[in-house]
């Protein structure tokens, strides 16, 4: 069930705008539009969970295939040196982050979306 007040959930219904970079049954994968880094995209399940404790062990599955899939792609388009993969838990986790939080180019982000799509 989707939550009103959350951000990723208003992404996946078209509420707000985000560049998809890949999507399933049970995923949307979006650009981050406060990268950390040149292809930084955000793996939502569809079904809203607060958080990894709260999602249902089929969509964390799903999310790690996607996030599998989308690392296999950004290895062939972006060709990165390596990767991170994080998830947060909790405000707590987001008080702290290892880069400064700003808003990214649209086309930029355009332009690496287009990258990743199939």
């Amino acid at each position: 069930m989707p939550d009103p007040d959350c951000i990723f959930c208003k992404v996946i219904s078209g509420e707000l705008p985000g560049e998809i970079v890949d999507s399933d049954a049970r995923t949307v994968t979006v650009m981050d539009i406060n990268p950390a880094t040149r292809g930084h995209v955000v793996v939502i399940p569809r079904d809203h969970a607060s958080d990894l404790v709260e999602v249902s062990d089929e969509d964390l599955v799903a999310t790690m295939h996607a996030v599998r899939r989308i690392v296999a792609r950004m290895r062939e388009t972006l060709e990165p040196a390596g990767f991170n993969i994080l998830n947060n838990v909790g405000r707590a986790a987001w008080l702290r982050l290892p880069w400064l939080p700003e808003p990214a180019d649209p086309s930029e982000l355009a332009a690496v979306a287009a990258q990743l799509r199939r």
